[in-house]
């Protein structure tokens, strides 16, 4: 393994013995080394292999004036995201959550904070991210003595939705604006209360984050037989006339059209719900 190019005293770039470029993070890693010196094997800490040449490139800029402590952090919440919660992230969660960490502990030094205005939907709709969320700024708090507000736990697990689902900032936090707005449709056609806590909750609620990322991203499902379709509306007609409510809201709200066999599906969810509705 060579180098190719210091970054700095922490981080060279580096290609191994098939040619393949990587970011060496380690300790000193970059001290009185040059292009072409091997990677000293007793620093290293992590290896980064970036597919994305363009995402190569973004990180190798963001690490030039990046604080070791603050990769380690990201390295950190990204491997328990992985390893301990199963999620499966974008390659490009290295270089959003690392750049948000840092700058959030850099605004934190400056005694400028800011609040999350989706917290408690984030919360809500991405319990395990949330939870991901908290163990970052525990570990941040353990290592840095920062003792950040739960509207960074909620902003850190906005990013770990972005890498799982392989969204941006803008459209993630669109989506759970949606969400939002669903349920509250759900609830006033029945004038009904759920229990958030509930399985059949956490069901619905993950039926309607992906029917909202299929709306915008312009992949409803379709082809569907209309002698079911024709059942579903005959069977479950308060939960269709719900489902319509919803196609109506966000053909006005956003201008996007529900395919009629994305409202079937939407009304058998919402009979789902509406069956088990205090049932563990």
């Amino acid at each position: 393994m060579k180098i190719v190019k210091v970054i700095n005293n922490n981080f060279v770039s580096a290609v191994d013995e098939q040619g393949k470029e990587m970011v060496v993070m380690g300790k000193g890693i970059g001290f009185r080394n040059r292009a072409g010196d091997p990677v000293p094997q007793k620093g290293i800490e992590k290896l980064f292999y970036i597919e994305d040449s363009e995402l190569t490139k973004k990180f190798k800029d963001l690490l030039k004036n990046l604080p070791v402590e603050h990769m380690r952090l990201a390295v950190e919440i990204i491997e328990y995201a992985k390893d301990i919660c199963g999620k499966s992230l974008n390659e490009g969660i290295y270089v959003t959550l690392t750049d948000h960490i840092s700058f959030a502990i850099k605004q934190y030094q400056k005694n400028q904070f800011y609040s999350n205005p989706l917290f408690w939907e984030i919360k809500q709709f991405y319990k395990s991210e949330y939870l991901i969320g908290d163990y970052a700024v525990k570990l941040i708090a353990q290592r840095t003595g920062i003792q950040f507000k739960e509207d960074e736990a909620a902003s850190i697990a906005l990013h770990i939705v972005n890498a799982e689902y392989n969204t941006g900032i803008s459209e993630t936090m669109r989506i759970t604006t949606m969400i939002h707005e669903i349920l509250d449709v759900v609830k006033e056609s029945f004038l009904m209360e759920i229990d958030e806590e509930s399985i059949h909750y956490s069901r619905f609620v993950s039926h309607i984050k992906f029917l909202c990322k299929r709306i915008l991203k312009g992949e409803l499902l379709s082809s569907m037989d209309q002698e079911f379709i024709s059942m579903i509306q005959e069977k479950y007609p308060e939960e269709y006339a719900c489902s319509c409510k919803i196609g109506e809201f966000v053909k006005e709200k956003y201008n996007y059209t529900v395919t009629t066999e994305e409202l079937m599906y939407l009304a058998i969810h919402v009979r789902r719900m509406r069956d088990t509705l205090g049932e563990d």
